[in-house]
Formats: structure tokens, C-alpha cells, sequence
């Protein structure tokens, strides 16, 4: 169009728009083995994106009242036009990012990118796991029903179990003494405010590193599989020899992308009660406890633990040793090896630990 071309070649004096696309798109090269694993990154992002747009949605018609939660939910769902399909692609989505999340922190952890110079990406990460966890949490309250009211006072009472502070925890949580409306009010804000302004600044912090020090070479498909940066001194590890993250690799991104949309509507139009108990479509009752509460699907092992141990407060200190060792992993794991089958006690370690959390998820879920 003759008309955005003009925009174009005016911005373009003045701030160099092709050296910007040059440098940042067809110039930016990424590795030449690079696998399809580190399109999960920009798989999140698109996920995040589409959260932020379907809550801003669901934000019209959301009443964060705790008399009227429940109905203007209901509302949404069977009365505003396609408001079930932005509610539905709203709550699996949070679940399936929570997924991608992990996928992509597993896919770092077994290449070795997370080692020496990128400590700090990995605890970033990190921190982005555990927001995005409690900003599902949060969101868990907000439809006020059964399931969400119940889950909430569960998930709230683990916190009593902290030594000194932890009725204090538990009231400044809850607002009060009791899951109520004070607790909506408060989940409300960290879910719509508070934590998406940590998520936002650490997804740019993140982003920023990664631009900064550069992407690492899968350890996959090369001679020497050690970590390539040495030395105290700062570089950035370019690939001069490998592809161009356009259109190249934005190829390979777009179709992550494709088949995670693809995914998501998949089970948003087939079956989107996976994710649906009952109890979830009844409205709170602090006068009635449900038979069997359970928490979502990725704090069930977290939900095991706490009652295979003979007190929470042992449970939450092997929660928290097995989280600290894993947001210090880059500063005890300082080996140059990267290849995971030239590293038999990491890979070990690693199934091992995967195939706990998922044993205690399974037993959480039938228990």
C-alpha cells in the first residue's frame, strides 16, 4: 500500500527502521542445530498475550463482588455473546500455559542452558514459574463457587503451618480470619494488577538477558558438548554461521504457536470440563464443605505432600528445600559437560525427580 509505504520511508529517516530490521530480524542469527524446543519460548509468549486479552474481556462483564461473582460468571457464560468461548479459552489456557511453563524449564534444564552465563535467566524463569502459579491460584477464587471457595481455604491453610508468621500469613491472605469477601477483594487485585505488573517485568527481564548474552547451542549434534563460554570477562555468544531468526526460525515459531492454538481450541470445543469439576459450577457455600476438594492439576503433588508427612510444617520444609535447590541449580550443577547422556548422575537425579512429582501428582489426583 502506497500509504503505509510513506509511513515506512518517513519513520525510516528518522529512526533507521532498516538497519533496526536488519540487525534485530534477517540479521539476528540463532544456532544451525537449533531444535524445535526453543520455539517454547515464544509459544509462552503468545500464550501470556491471549491471557491478557481474554481476561481484559472477561473483565466487562466480571462483578468482583462476592453477592454477584458467581451469577455475573453465569451470566458470561450463557448469556453474553461468545462469553463462554473467551471464559473457556481464559481457564484452559491458564492450565495449558502452566503446562508449556514447564515443558520449556524441563527442555532448559536437559540441554544445559540454563549453566555459567546464564544464572540469571534460569532464576527469572523461575520467578516466572512461581508467578504464573499464583496468578492461577488467584484466578482460581474469582468465580466464586464451590470448588474455588473450598480450594482457596485449603490451599490458604497451608500457609498456618509456618512457624511465628504463619497466622499472620493466613489472615493478611484472606483478609480476615475466614475465606470471604475481603479474600475475593484481595484475590482480585493480585490477579489483576499486582501480579501481571511482575509477570511483565520479569517476561522483559527475561527477554532482556536472552538478547543480551545470546541463545545457546543445543548440546545435541556436536563434537564438543561442553559449555562453549569461559573466562570472567563479559561476551556475547554469537552464531555467525547459523540461520537467521527470519524468516527462518519465525517459521518454526509460528507453527509452535499453530499447534498450540490448535490444542487449545481442541480441548476448549471437545472437552473443556477437564478442568471442570462439578463443584465448579455450584455457587460457595461457606455452610457446606464438599465431599472431596482437590487443587489444580499442578499443585496436586504439592497437595500430596503435605499429607504424606506426619505435619505440614515437614511437608512445607520439603517443599521449600526441593524448590531452593532447584532455583539454585546453576550455582551447585557449575560442570562444563551440557549433553545430558554425558552427565549419568544429573540425568538420573532428573527422571528421578520428574517421576516423583508426577507419581505424587497421579496419587494426589486418586487420593
Amino acid at each position: 500500500m502506497p500509504f503505509l509505504k510513506k509511513i515506512y520511508r518517513w519513520l525510516n529517516v528518522r529512526i533507521g527502521a532498516d538497519e533496526i530490521l536488519e540487525q534485530e530480524l534477517t540479521g539476528y542469527r540463532l544456532p544451525a542445530n537449533i531444535n524445535g524446543w526453543y520455539s517454547l519460548g515464544s509459544v509462552l509468549l503468545f500464550a501470556l498475550a491471549l491471557q491478557v486479552v481474554s481476561g481484559i474481556l472477561l473483565l466487562v462483564y466480571y462483578v468482583p463482588d462476592a453477592d454477584k461473582a458467581f451469577a455475573s460468571v453465569t451470566a458470561i457464560m450463557n448469556q453474553v455473546p461468545f462469553g463462554w468461548l473467551i471464559r473457556m479459552c481464559h481457564a484452559v489456557g491458564s492450565n495449558l500455559m502452566v503446562l508449556v511453563l514447564i515443558l520449556h524449564m524441563l527442555s532448559v534444564l536437559f540441554m544445559g542452558s540454563y549453566k555459567r552465563p546464564r544464572e540469571l535467566s534460569w532464576l527469572s524463569g523461575f520467578m516466572l514459574l512461581n508467578l504464573v502459579m499464583a496468578i492461577s491460584l488467584t484466578g482460581y477464587l474469582l468465580p466464586w463457587s464451590q470448588l474455588s471457595f473450598w480450594a482457596t481455604t485449603v490451599a490458604t491453610n497451608s500457609f498456618g503451618a509456618i512457624p511465628v508468621v504463619g497466622g499472620f500469613l493466613v489472615e493478611f491472605l484472606r483478609g480476615g480470619k475466614l475465606v470471604g469477601p475481603q479474600t475475593l477483594g484481595r484475590f482480585f487485585a493480585l490477579h489483576v494488577a499486582l501480579i501481571p505488573l511482575g509477570i511483565g517485568a520479569l517476561v522483559g527481564l527475561h527477554l532482556f538477558l536472552l538478547k543480551r548474552v545470546g541463545v545457546s547451542a543445543p548440546p545435541f549434534g556436536l563434537s564438543d558438548t561442553g559449555n562453549q563460554w569461559q573466562g570472567d570477562r563479559y561476551r556475547y555468544e554469537d552464531h555467525p554461521d547459523g540461520i537467521p531468526f527470519f524468516p527462518n526460525f519465525v517459521v518454526k515459531d509460528l507453527i509452535s504457536i499453530c499447534l498450540y492454538l490448535a490444542f487449545l481450541l481442541l480441548v476448549v470445543f471437545f472437552n473443556p470440563f477437564i478442568f471442570f469439576p462439578k463443584d465448579a459450577f455450584i455457587p460457595a457455600n461457606p455452610f457446606q464443605t464438599p465431599a472431596h476438594i482437590k487443587p489444580e492439576w499442578y499443585f496436586l503433588a504439592n497437595y500430596q505432600t503435605l499429607k504424606i508427612f506426619p505435619s505440614e510444617l515437614l511437608g512445607l520444609t520439603a517443599q521449600g528445600v526441593a524448590m531452593t535447590f532447584l532455583a539454585l541449580l546453576p550455582f551447585i550443577d557449575r560442570g562444563r559437560e551440557r549433553h545430558p547422556l554425558k552427565r549419568p548422575l544429573f540425568l538420573a537425579c532428573s527422571i528421578g525427580g520428574i517421576a516423583v512429582w508426577i507419581g505424587l501428582t497421579i496419587w494426589g489426583h486418586y487420593s
